[in-house]
């Protein structure tokens, strides 16, 4: 008991003595997810080649692979790692099982990696495993600890991303709120994150609505098109997309949860290429549309209708197809890329492998290797965030 008063009595002097640094700067709103659960992909080397050639600075990963930490050391890429759902029992046990993970997985590939956040677990309440719902908080707590106590708790934030199965209903937007079941242990884990500092992550998908319902759903207004959009009678808000209308939903279910304040950030979101026949809207020319408009939406850096002046933060899925995954097939051609580096479909971004339609000075990733370019860096400006959480941790 004596030591852990100290320790709360040291952490409100850090408060008091110590500059706060400000929450991530809001100067990038374009991240993509950088998934590999495939056995054709290119090498993290190359991959941080192609994310430097198409001006990709923000990447998430599901995992805190170290190979791929060491190949983003030096290339200015902001990342946030994954604490995958099968850890999170173990660490909620204790924090010295957190201590450790932080210390091999973090820690050590500071500064030369950045680090930017630890995502605990992944579209964890809602889903089917009860056990990883009690887990979850209790892990995430101890994560922020092992990372305060290292010195790390204002660089490296921590976080949850959900889907949208943590919601009752999200239509309109300002019906949305928890789910009666989800809202208990909803509830403690946003109080925590609002004391540290982090926003809320929402794996919003358009396609998927989409795909459930094709009978109801305007594609043009899920694919950022000239539709009607709808209007919420309530807030006396129009919406044009629905993109945004999953953003708003999810800020309308934080301030009825009473966490108002709290950022939304889109930690998935993307358009399948193919699919099985009965997954309506995946093909190619839809993928294409989507993320062409999502991209030049996302790079106005402007708000949602309910929140004008919060620009939106999304990362997009994904990096590439994974030929692993399991699933419908919708679930392996979400790519921008394909695995030689070349673009699935063009979106802006300009592939490093030549075909026979491309341009001859496009490189490949053995061309790049080649003239030493997979190491070099630059630096971008980057603030370091999370308000320090006081005893709610309960040390």
């Amino acid at each position: 008991m004596g030591s852990s008063l100290f320790f709360c009595l040291f952490l409100i002097l850090s408060v008091i003595c110590s500059p706060v640094s400000a929450s991530h700067s809001v100067t990038w709103t374009y991240g993509v997810n950088y998934g590999r659960i495939a056995n054709n992909l290119p090498a993290p080397e190359s991959v941080v080649t192609l994310l430097k050639a198409a001006k990709i600075n923000h990447i998430r990963i599901y995992d805190a692979d170290h190979d791929v930490l060491q190949a983003f050391k030096g290339s200015g890429i902001e990342i946030i790692i994954g604490l995958p759902n099968g850890f999170l029992t173990e660490m909620s046990m204790g924090e010295d099982r957190a201590m450790n993970w932080v210390k091999e997985n973090v820690q050590a590939f500071l500064p030369g990696t950045r680090i930017r956040g630890i995502a605990v677990g992944n579209e964890i309440l809602g889903g089917t495993t009860m056990e990883l719902w009690e887990a979850l908080l209790p892990a995430a707590k101890n994560v922020y600890v092992a990372l305060y106590r290292l010195g790390l708790h204002r660089t490296v934030q921590v976080s949850s991303p959900h889907s949208e199965a943590v919601f009752a209903n999200s239509f309109p937007p300002s019906a949305c709120i928890f789910r009666p079941d989800v809202a208990p242990f909803m509830k403690p884990l946003l109080e925590f994150f609002s004391q540290i500092g982090s926003p809320f992550y929402i794996n919003a998908y358009p396609f998927l609505a989409y795909k459930n319902d094709p009978q109801h759903i305007d594609i043009n207004y899920a694919l950022f098109k000239d539709n009607p959009g709808i209007y919420d009678a309530k807030t006396k808000l129009h919406y044009d997309n629905m993109f945004e209308a999953q953003v708003d939903a999810a800020y309308t279910a934080l301030d009825k949860a009473g966490f108002g304040k709290m950022e939304v950030i889109v930690s998935e979101t993307g358009w399948a290429s193919s699919g099985d026949p009965d997954e309506a809207g995946a093909t190619v020319k839809n993928a294409k549309t989507y993320n062409k408009n999502l991209r030049k939406r996302l790079a106005k850096k402007k708000g949602t209708p309910l929140r004008p002046h919060m620009a939106v933060r999304a990362y997009i899925f994904a990096l590439f197809n994974e030929n692993s995954k399991p699933g419908p097939t919708s679930e392996r051609n979400f790519g921008l890329f394909k695995p030689d580096g070349s673009i699935a479909y063009d979106i802006g971004f300009t592939g490093l492998v030549p075909s026979a339609a491309a341009s001859s000075s496009l490189l490949s990733f053995k061309d790049i290797a080649a003239q030493g370019w997979l190491r070099s860096s630059y630096l971008l400006v980057s603030t370091a965030s999370a308000v320090v959480l006081l005893q709610y941790i309960g040390l």
